[in-house]
Formats: C-alpha cells, sequence, structure tokens
C-alpha cells in the first residue's frame, strides 16, 4: 500500500508540474495578447509599460486626458434659474452621441422607476494643444445640454453620460441639484470668489471645498476672473474642476473672465466649449457672447462685464455700455451687483486705479444705484464704498456702492490703505457668502478655516439704504506680520 502511495503521489506531483508550465505559459501570452493589442507611438518602448503607455509619459494624464466616461461636469446658472438647468461635460471624441437624464428627486431610488427626462447633448469636437509647458495634443469632445420647463423651488437628480455600452459604466453619478424660487423675497445665498489662478489643485481645493462644507445649502458661485493661470492649458483646467469636483455638478456657477483667461484679446478657446453662460449679451458681438451677459437669481440680478474687452478693445467698450444703461434701465429685481475682473479702484500697491472703467461704467453704477461690485484680479482684500456723490465716502444711513476686491487663490499682493476702503487684508485666501432675504443683504469673508474677517448688513427701504458695518474685532492682516 505504501508503495501504491508513493507512487501515486509522486505521478500526481508531476502531472501537477506539468498542468501548472502549461497553465502559466497560456496566461503569459493573454496576458501578453492583452497588453500589447494596443496600437504603440513614438514615445513607448513597448516593455514594462502599462495599458495607457502613450499618457504614462504625462504626469498628471488622469487631469489632462478626457475617456468615455464623462469628466469636467459642470452646472451653470441659467437664464431662468427657476425652470432651467444647463450642464456642460467632456468625455473622449468616441462618444458622439450624449445624454442629459434628469427626474424630481426621491427619498429612495424609486425615482428611476418614474419618469426621467432625457435630453441629447449638443456636442462639439475640440482639440489643443498648450505648448508654453510642453503639454500634449488633447482630443474631446464637449456636450452642452440645458433642461427647460423644470419647477421652482424643486429639487431635481441628473445625469449625463452615454447608452454605447449595457449599464452605468458611460454614465456620471447621480448629482442633485435645486433650482430657484420664483418668489420674491425668499432667501437665497451665493460664494463670491476672487482668483484662483496658481496652483490651483494644491492651494485653491481646500477653499471651494471648505466653502461648501461651511454652507452646504449655498444656491450658486460666482467666480471674478483668472480661475487658471495659462488661459489654453488642459493642465490647469483640469486642477480646476478637480478641485471643486463634485460641488461644480451640484452648485451652479457663473464666472467671468479675466486677463489670463485671455491671451493678449483672444478668449481662451476652453471657455464656450466648458461652460454653458447666457448668451444675452449685446447683440451682433460674437466674441463678448457668453463673457458679457445677465442673469436673474430670485431677487437679484447679476451682471458680467467682459472688462478685459472693454480695456482694450473700443467698439466691445461702446456695444458693452450700452448694453448694461439698457440692461440697468429696464431692472426690476430689488438688487443689483456687477462682476468684472479689473477693479476699478485698486488697493493693490504700484497699481493704479482703472480711467477707463471709472470714467464710462461708474456713471450708471451710480444713476442706477448698483448695490455691489464684485471684482479681482489685485491679489489682495478691500471692500468699501465708493460714494454716489462728489463729496466723498457717503454716510452710512444712505449708502453708497459697495466694491469688494478678494482672492481666493494663494498669489497675493500688498495694498494700500486708502480712504474708500473699510476692512483691508493681505496674504489671506477668502470666500465671501452673500446672503439676501427680501429688504436684507448680508456679506460675510471667511478665511479657509471658517475664520470670519469682514461682514456687514445693506437694508433697503425705497431708495435708501443702511450700511452696518460687522468688521470682528481682530487686526487687519498684512504680509509683513508673516514675515521674519
Amino acid at each position: 500500500m505504501k508503495k501504491i502511495f508513493k507512487k501515486t503521489t509522486i505521478l500526481s506531483i508531476f502531472l501537477g508540474l506539468i498542468f501548472s508550465v502549461f497553465s502559466c505559459n497560456n496566461i503569459e501570452k493573454e496576458t501578453e495578447t492583452e497588453s500589447h493589442s494596443h496600437s504603440h507611438d513614438d514615445n513607448g518602448d513597448g516593455h514594462g509599460h502599462s495599458h495607457y503607455e502613450a499618457q504614462d509619459t504625462i504626469p498628471a494624464h488622469k487631469l489632462i486626458y478626457p475617456s468615455k466616461v464623462p469628466d469636467r461636469i459642470i452646472a451653470n446658472v441659467p437664464e431662468d434659474a427657476a425652470t432651467m438647468i444647463s450642464v456642460n461635460w467632456r468625455t473622449d471624441q468616441q462618444i458622439k452621441n450624449a445624454i442629459l437624464e434628469v427626474a424630481i428627486a426621491t427619498d429612495g431610488p424609486e425615482f428611476k422607476l418614474g419618469k426621467i427626462n432625457r435630453v441629447n447633448a449638443e456636442t462639439e469636437a475640440f482639440e489643443n494643444k498648450h505648448s508654453k509647458h510642453n503639454e500634449p495634443l488633447v482630443k474631446a469632445n464637449y456636450h452642452s445640454a440645458t433642461v427647460t420647463g423644470l419647477q421652482p423651488k424643486t429639487t431635481y437628480v441628473y445625469r449625463v453620460g452615454s447608452n454605447e455600452l449595457e449599464g452605468d459604466i458611460l454614465w456620471s453619478e447621480w448629482f442633485q441639484y435645486t433650482t430657484a424660487s420664483d418668489k420674491t423675497g425668499e432667501e437665497f445665498s451665493f460664494i463670491y470668489f476672487g482668483d484662483a489662478q496658481n496652483q490651483v489643485k494644491s492651494m485653491w481645493s481646500r477653499v471651494i471645498r471648505n466653502s461648501y462644507r461651511k454652507f452646504p445649502s449655498v444656491d450658486f458661485m460666482l467666480h471674478a476672473g483668472d480661475l487658471i493661470n495659462d488661459h489654453d492649458s488642459n493642465l490647469q483646467w483640469g486642477e480646476w474642476f478637480y478641485a471643486g469636483s463634485f460641488i461644480h455638478a451640484t452648485v451652479p456657477s457663473i464666472m467671468t473672465p479675466g486677463n489670463h483667461e485671455y491671451k493678449d484679446t483672444t478668449l481662451t478657446p476652453l471657455w464656450r466649449p466648458q461652460f454653458n453662460l447666457p448668451k444675452n449679451g449685446p447683440k451682433g458681438i460674437g466674441e463678448i457672447s457668453e463673457t458679457t451677459y445677465a442673469v436673474d437669481y430670485q431677487d437679484l440680478k447679476v451682471i458680467s462685464i467682459d472688462c478685459i474687452n472693454f480695456d482694450r478693445k473700443e467698439e466691445h467698450r461702446e456695444a458693452q455700455v450700452q448694453w448694461l444703461d439698457s440692461i440697468l434701465k429696464n431692472n426690476t429685481k430689488k438688487w443689483t451687483a456687477l462682476t468684472m475682473h479689473f477693479p476699478l479702484y485698486t488697493p493693490a500697491q504700484k497699481r493704479e486705479d482703472n480711467t477707463v472703467l471709472i470714467e464710462h461704467l461708474k456713471p450708471l453704477i451710480d444713476k442706477y444705484k448698483v448695490d455691489l461690485v464684485l471684482q479681482g484680479h489685485d491679489h489682495t482684500y478691500a471692500r468699501g464704498q465708493i460714494s454716489n456723490k462728489k463729496s466723498g465716502v457717503t454716510s452710512m444711513s444712505d449708502a453708497g456702492t459697495i466694491y469688494a476686491v478678494s482672492v481666493s487663490g494663494p498669489k497675493m499682493y500688498e495694498s494700500t490703505d486708502k480712504k474708500w476702503i473699510e476692512r483691508r487684508g493681505e496674504f489671506t485666501q477668502l470666500f465671501q457668502i452673500i446672503t439676501i432675504k427680501d429688504n436684507k443683504l448680508s456679506y460675510e469673508a471667511y478665511t479657509p478655516i471658517g475664520t470670519l474677517y469682514d461682514a456687514f448688513d445693506l437694508t433697503k427701504t425705497g431708495n435708501k439704504k443702511v450700511l452696518k458695518n460687522r468688521i470682528p474685532d481682530t487686526p487687519t492682516r498684512l504680509k509683513k506680520d508673516f514675515e521674519d
């Protein structure tokens, strides 16, 4: 029995070894076939690489290259925020038929059993190569869809994707999105960011993420230009979308271009493909379409001025002035805010007030008693009144227009204390939450760790506004205080 057992055991081991070798050879052959079934380009040597051979030479290829699965998903504030939703996203160029699905949100997954509205997206094939930092050629399809006929003040779920494969493989997650109210006097809020611009993934991400963490019910976000540093850099735009992540898809945004979204007088080619902004600006001037526009959100009208074109092209300046005059003249909203990248009045050292903007815009701002002017560009913080009268700063019982300059990214300049400034700060990343309810507007500026740095309330009765400052009893932050 022992001899038979030994012979059987030796035979089993021998056969097992033969089977293992045979199987491993087949696995290696299959693996080799899978690994090398893709085409090679000039960057690869054919050895020791992953399936993403072309991308492996680019350290941040996940931020740069698209795939069949949607990325860079963003909701923008539409012309009618109570009944519409506008969304843009990106895929690779293999996805030619993209869809947006939307349904009323439910407590569980039962919304998938009810009515789901499907809208076919408009698709634009796009490619660009940022040469300054030797970025690769990127080819993508950008998709844009707008859903109309929604119910005001209602929470919806939506997703974007394609039915080219079964299941949810080529779809985004479901996002929640709440439409604006169509009634006057109801409370809403928005967050205003100055320049993000530099080290966006590394340093700006905590600002937008902690703004959302502190105010998760915020209704929209406003970006006052210089979202990135190099106008056509796919890596930098990838960092901007990465930093905001699902927030961009959940909280709708509006943005005005800064000088870093331009190269000389040419707007980044990525602006219109990746955003879905209103096209209600001056007629007949395509160059400022979706950069000069107006948005109504409940009791507020927000107006974006393309101040780069305004500053550099006389014909665009005249068109924007005429358009703005008409918009303000026919404005029925209780509150009005202008946003533009260049400040009219600079707080920054070594910079001067913008005489072109002051000459052409301030008369309209004063005439129509605009409430807020929200700006960026100067990489410092300043907030104060600029009088609607020639005699200087107005009294608190008859407030003039409030001008704010802010910065949310890490690039910092030093400032100058000027008479119009009521609170300033240097070397401080900030975001501002602005809340409006009926006759009261409240403004608060916070640091990324949640420290209140500036605040005021405006109360409006007829044509008169009362300003109440709520500036914290803390020192003004100046760069010299952080230097050895």
